[in-house]
């Protein structure tokens, strides 16, 4: 069950309203009311701006830095890579999850790709 428009807006002291307001585009969102979802969603800032092209980028570790200049992407700043970990996590039963690694495993090696966990 995903997370209602009530829902945030009692998260963040908001009325239902307002955060359809937000959703639709009726109202401008201020950077604090963003900083308020994030912390709520509990997401990067930066989760809001994924599709957004040209923006500034902020500054990244030596090592992550490293990694992308070589041509290595860790995907740990896609928002499908925090929408796959929210969801494994909300698994509860371990036994469940340890199939679902497994799953995954298969199927990297099945198109070839070593997948190590």
């Amino acid at each position: 069950m995903g997370l209602t428009q009530t829902d945030l807006g009692r998260r963040v002291n908001l009325t239902f309203q307002q955060i359809q307001k937000y959703e639709r585009g009726t109202n401008r969102i201020s950077a604090s009311r963003l900083v308020d979802f994030s912390r709520s969603l509990d997401v990067p800032i930066t989760y809001f701006f994924e599709d957004v092209q040209d923006l500034p980028q902020s500054p990244m570790s030596p090592e992550l830095a490293a990694a992308e200049s070589a041509g290595e992407s860790t995907g740990m700043k896609r928002r499908e890579t925090l929408e796959l970990a929210r969801a494994y996590y909300s698994i509860e039963d371990p036994l469940i999850r340890k199939r679902l690694v497994g799953l995954i495993r298969a199927v990297g090696q099945r198109a070839g790709i070593d997948i190590e966990v």
